[in-house]
């Protein structure tokens, strides 16, 4: 399946219009929302040196931004993204700098949108979001051990996110699975055809976004940690300025202003 999947999709990615650009990460802020579109649609959005480093940079900057609530991460082009640019690789050896990206992810939630296949490093992306929603022809896929390499960026803790035999069968064989499967294990939210994969994704992302900052930060840290909050924790939600909004908005029957104070 592997062959033949990657060869639809090398005839498949044509370029888009948004390629016209050389941006490797195209950026577009939607109200708190900001989607990131990997745009490197001739290498199947591989992460390369620089790829890496504006994604890094981009999500840097939008954690520290109060006017982000959320961030959507897509692809241009049919494929999300191939991992790790093994021509790259192959030129200058093993490029760091993604780790604690993999490991911590950013304060802000993240909505992966899978336009197409997520391998490797593009699955490791996928792991790091909050949300996933896949387009009904995209598949995932940890083919590292069939290049004599592993899955070094997370993909190792998959057994953690679903049973152990299927992360193992993955892990251990570099075969792909089908985006209505990974549904099924609980990879993947939503399942949805390829012309809505981005307009799901950004929906969710605003239904966060008008939700409270400090509730949602906080919200997905524990939920991510699967702990209870601390006094300190709670009191810095409980007693903000947004708490006070929250009930007096509900009471005014109106939406509220958050400030995420």
């Amino acid at each position: 399946m592997e062959q033949a999947d990657q060869s639809a999709v090398s005839e498949q990615s044509a370029v888009s219009e948004q390629s016209a650009t050389s941006d490797v990460l195209l950026t577009e802020r939607i109200g708190g929302v900001l989607v990131l579109t990997f745009n490197r649609p001739q290498a199947r959005n591989a992460l390369n040196p620089e790829l890496k480093d504006r994604l890094l940079q981009t999500m840097q900057d939008a954690d520290s931004d109060p006017d982000v609530r959320a961030v959507v991460i897509t692809g241009n082009g049919s494929v999300f993204c191939a991992g790790m640019d093994l021509k790259a690789f192959a030129a200058g050896g093993a490029f760091g700098g993604l780790t604690d990206f993999y490991t911590n992810g950013i304060g802000k939630p993240l909505i992966a949108a899978l336009n197409g296949p997520a391998l490797g490093g593009g699955f490791e992306v996928a792991l790091t979001c909050d949300l996933v929603v896949a387009a009904e022809q995209a598949w995932l896929a940890l083919p590292e051990v069939k290049r004599g390499l592993f899955a070094a960026g997370g993909g190792t803790t998959l057994s953690g996110r679903i049973p152990r035999a299927v992360a193992l069968e993955i892990g251990l064989t570099g075969e792909p699975i089908t985006a209505s499967r990974a549904l099924q294990i609980g990879l993947v939210n939503k399942v949805v055809p390829a012309g809505e994969v981005r307009a799901e994704a950004i929906a969710l992302a605003e239904k966060i976004a008008a939700n409270g900052p400090l509730a949602v930060a906080l919200t997905k840290k524990l939920l991510r940690e699967c702990r209870w909050a601390d006094d300190e924790e709670m009191a810095g939600v409980f007693r903000s300025a947004d708490a006070m909004e929250g009930a007096v908005a509900f009471a005014e029957r109106r939406p509220p202003v958050w400030t995420g104070k």
